[in-house]
C-alpha cells in the first residue's frame, strides 16, 4: 500500500513540539481528555487491563486512573520521550503490542488521523481485546482545517497556476463508522464534534499546528517551501471569507469519535428481519397501541 503519511516526519515533528512547549497549544488534547472522561464515565462497568495508544501525552491514561474505573492501564508509544520517564511500552506506530485477547479496554486520542492503515489497526484492537471488551477512540476527521485548506489552494492556483497537497486528507464520519464493522467490533458507534477556534489571523493557526506538532507530513508533499507571498496571500484569503465582525479568523477542527465492543454472546442482538409480530403500517395507523409485540 502506498503510503499517505510519512510517519517518521510526524514522530519527529511531535518530539519537536514536546520539546518546545507552548503554553495553551494542547486545548485539542485536553478538550478530546475531558469527551473521554464523560464517554468512560457512561458505561456501567470497571476494567481489568486497558492499553492507550499512541497519545503523545499522559492525558488519556490520567483519565482512566481517575475514573476510578480500570485496575491496569498500560501507554505505548513510538518514542520514550512522550512517556517522560513513566512506564510504557515502545512499539512502532500501528500496531498493537498485546497477546490476542488480552485487553479489556482501548483508547486511542488523536494519532489514527495520522496512521495509513487505520482498517489494520482497528482489526488489531478487535484482536487484542478479551470478548465484551470495549474500545475508544478519537481523532481529526473531515472538516478539520478546511478553511485553511481552502485558502491555501486558492493561494497557490492564483500565484503558480497549481497547487500543491499541504493539508492532510481527513476521513468521514460515515467511512470511520463503517471501519469498526469492517473490524469486526459490535455495537459500533461514530459520531463528530466540532470545535471552532478563532484566531487574530492564519498566522495565529500555523503556530498553533507547529506547536502541537501537526504540520503536514504527507508522504506526498511538496518538497518546495511555501514563500512568504504564498502565506501572506493566503492570510488575505483566509481573512476575506473566514473572519467574523471583530476581524478574527475561524479555524474548524472535526473530531470524531468511535466506540465499538469485542463481539460477546452476553451483548444485545438486533432481531432478524421479518420477526416483527406487528406491522409498521399497523402502528402507524394505531398511534394508541401499546406494546404490540405482547399482544
Amino acid at each position: 500500500m502506498q503510503p499517505i503519511f510519512d510517519t517518521s516526519l510526524w514522530l519527529a515533528r511531535k518530539r519537536r513540539a514536546l520539546a518546545r512547549p507552548v503554553s495553551g497549544a494542547d486545548f485539542l488534547m485536553r478538550r478530546a481528555a475531558e469527551d473521554l472522561a464523560d464517554r468512560l464515565g457512561a458505561v456501567e462497568r470497571k476494567f481489568g487491563k486497558a492499553a492507550v495508544l499512541f497519545c503523545q501525552t499522559p492525558a488519556a491514561a490520567e483519565v482512566l486512573a481517575e475514573s476510578g474505573k480500570v485496575a491496569d492501564i498500560v501507554r505505548v508509544e513510538a518514542d520514550a520521550v512522550f512517556l517522560g520517564g513513566r512506564p510504557g511500552l515502545l512499539a512502532p506506530m500501528e500496531t498493537v503490542p498485546f497477546e490476542p485477547e488480552s485487553l479489556d479496554l482501548v483508547v486511542s486520542l488523536l494519532s489514527l488521523q495520522a496512521m495509513n492503515d487505520i482498517p489494520g489497526m482497528l482489526a488489531q484492537i478487535r484482536r487484542a481485546l478479551r470478548p465484551d471488551g470495549l474500545f475508544l477512540g478519537a481523532f481529526a476527521g473531515a472538516g478539520t482545517l478546511s478553511e485553511l485548506r481552502e485558502s491555501l489552494l486558492a493561494a497557490e492556483t492564483e500565484l503558480y497556476g497549481g497547487a500543491s497537497p499541504r493539508v492532510i486528507p481527513f476521513t468521514d464520519v460515515r467511512d470511520a463508522g463503517a471501519l469498526l464493522q469492517r473490524a469486526g467490533l459490535a455495537l459500533p458507534v461514530a459520531d463528530v464534534e466540532t470545535v471552532t477556534v478563532r484566531y487574530d489571523s492564519l498566522f495565529g493557526l500555523i503556530a498553533d499546528l507547529r506547536a502541537m506538532g501537526e504540520t503536514s507530513a504527507l508522504a506526498d508533499r511538496s518538497r518546495r517551501p511555501g514563500t512568504r507571498n504564498l502565506f501572506a496571500r493566503a492570510a488575505e484569503i483566509y481573512a476575506e471569507r473566514f473572519s467574523d465582525a471583530d476581524g478574527r479568523v475561524r479555524a474548524s477542527f472535526s473530531i470524531v469519535w468511535l466506540s465499538g465492543w469485542a463481539p460477546d454472546a452476553s451483548q444485545q442482538k438486533p432481531l432478524k428481519p421479518g420477526s416483527a409480530k406487528v406491522s409498521l403500517k399497523t402502528i402507524l395507523e394505531n398511534p394508541g397501541l401499546e406494546n404490540p409485540g405482547e399482544r
